[in-house]
């Protein structure tokens, strides 16, 4: 056995030698007794290791030693315990759902249109509501006004705790903006690019902090008497008639089925409403003042508040005098103007001008 062990370490001393040795040979009674001694002591081997500062580099990775590594404890499916919590956190996290729709053949499935304000907006968009929201209060009750410091107030009997006032081209930025805001209100409905420019004078109703209804109104030198016998009204009380097509008659077996219809007189359809035709005539008369549009808002409407702006009118368009009735003329009206103007001069032959024609 001791034989074999030499023959082990013999050859391994000679493999490490690089220099030729000029001592003398070793016996194997000596390296027998070094042998021995050598396993009797007790030998202790100390490996120490310095870890590596973390490269702040981003193109180089960041090297890991193995002791690392295991002090990490490794679960069943080979996936970290840190690496698993922050995959938990991330699941438990809020989502984000997106509202989806499916297309059927609605007719308004990209855009839904607002009966009352006429705004086309997206159902299921929470950002399209809220905008249609605003605007559609906004139309509806007014636009909101807390009030100026210096307000030209038109001192009036007062309509449901409301007033008025006047708003002219050479007053401050911030009451001329308000007027721009209304007008657009007015242009969604009357239509666009025609109702204000620098010569009108702009009347607001306000009531509880809103701007409830607008006047604007604009001087002018002459206007044109609407004939009683326009296009829409009747030349006499004579009651309505109606004409009768001829039947037709459906049997089976014994039952006879018979269908009438009855046609109203074209008279009577236009009877106590505007066509949108008026038949003026040829001569002009004098006129002072032109009201170009007028408009409420739909919850106001119905409260005299058009009425008593047009008060307002007659008593500060002019310095000094009060504009009669008569004076009074109105841009093309629509169904519901035609209505007022008739109510308001109380003769369906008030007068009307063409909006191109300005006083300078």
């Amino acid at each position: 056995m001791q034989s074999k062990i030499n023959s082990f370490f013999k050859p391994s001393s000679s493999i490490f030698s690089t220099e030729p040795s000029n001592s003398s040979p070793v016996s194997c009674d000596d390296a027998n007794d070094e042998l021995d001694t050598w396993e009797k002591s007790q030998h202790t081997i100390v490996n120490i290791y310095t870890r590596r500062p973390p490269k702040t580099n981003g193109n180089e990775a960041k090297i890991v030693s193995n002791d690392d590594k295991l002090e990490k404890p490794i679960l069943e499916n080979g996936v970290s315990r840190e690496e698993y919590g922050s995959n938990r956190r991330n699941l438990n996290k809020k989502r984000s759902y997106a509202q989806f729709h499916l297309e059927l053949g609605q007719s308004d499935f990209l855009l839904h249109g607002c009966s009352t304000c006429g705004v086309k907006y997206s159902p299921g968009d929470e950002v399209d509501e809220k905008n249609h929201s605003v605007f559609h209060k906004n139309f509806t009750l007014g636009i909101p006004f807390k009030g100026w410091r210096n307000e030209r107030v038109i001192h009036m009997p007062k309509v449901d705790g409301g007033r008025v006032i006047l708003v002219l081209d050479s007053d401050s930025a911030a009451q001329r903006n308000k007027v721009q805001e209304v007008v657009k209100m007015m242009e969604h409905e009357l239509g666009e690019g025609w109702i204000f420019h620098k010569l009108c004078k702009v009347y607001l109703f306000v009531s509880s902090q809103r701007i409830g209804g607008c006047l604007v109104a604009e001087p002018i030198k002459e206007a044109f008497k609407v004939l009683s016998c326009s296009v829409g009204k009747r030349h006499d009380d004579a009651p309505a008639k109606k004409t009768r097509s001829n039947s037709s008659k459906l049997q089976f077996g014994e039952i006879v089925l018979q269908r009438e219809v009855f046609r109203r007189a074209p008279s009577e359809v236009l009877k106590g409403k505007h066509s949108g035709a008026i038949v003026c005539e040829k001569d002009a008369v004098p006129a002072v003042c032109g009201i170009r549009a007028i408009w409420v808002t739909p919850c106001n409407r119905r409260k005299g508040i058009a009425t008593h702006l047009l008060e307002a009118v007659r008593k500060s368009f002019s310095m000094g005098f009060v504009i009669e009735k008569s004076q009074l003329a109105f841009s093309q009206p629509s169904a519901d103007g035609h209505a007022l103007a008739s109510n308001y001069v109380g003769t369906p032959t008030f007068l009307v001008y063409k909006t191109g024609n300005l006083c300078c």
